[in-house]
């Protein structure tokens, strides 16, 4: 459902991105997919020919200009874009301060 107000209600500002990204389960192998924003609370980006399911912890690795940056999170929800495609939102649980207070910085820029 949107939001019909259209008011954002988000926690966070987003930084819109296309990179690639890998992600995964936190103690198996990394799969690939395409970041399309990033915050200092999480990231949404598209996962190909995979199953990901609701609440399930994975690590994501993005970066952040030249910062490689690792992260734990949680999918907070998942929507099929197609047979394919799954739109994927992870809240981060765990996320060096550093690099949190990198991406307040930079979503500071956008802003401005």
């Amino acid at each position: 459902m949107g939001n019909s107000s259209g008011v954002d209600r988000r926690k966070y500002r987003r930084i819109e991105t296309d990179q690639v990204i890998s992600f995964a389960p936190v103690d198996a192998r990394d799969l690939l997919g395409v970041s399309r924003d990033v915050s200092s609370g999480g990231i949404r980006f598209e996962a190909v020919g995979c199953e990901i399911e609701m609440n399930e912890i994975l690590r994501v690795t993005f970066s952040i200009g030249q910062q490689t940056v690792v992260a734990i999170g949680r999918v907070a929800w998942a929507t099929e874009l197609d047979p394919l495609t799954l739109d994927v939102g992870i809240e981060f649980v765990e996320i060096d301060p550093a690099a949190v207070e990198l991406l307040d910085e930079v979503t500071a820029i956008e802003v401005a």
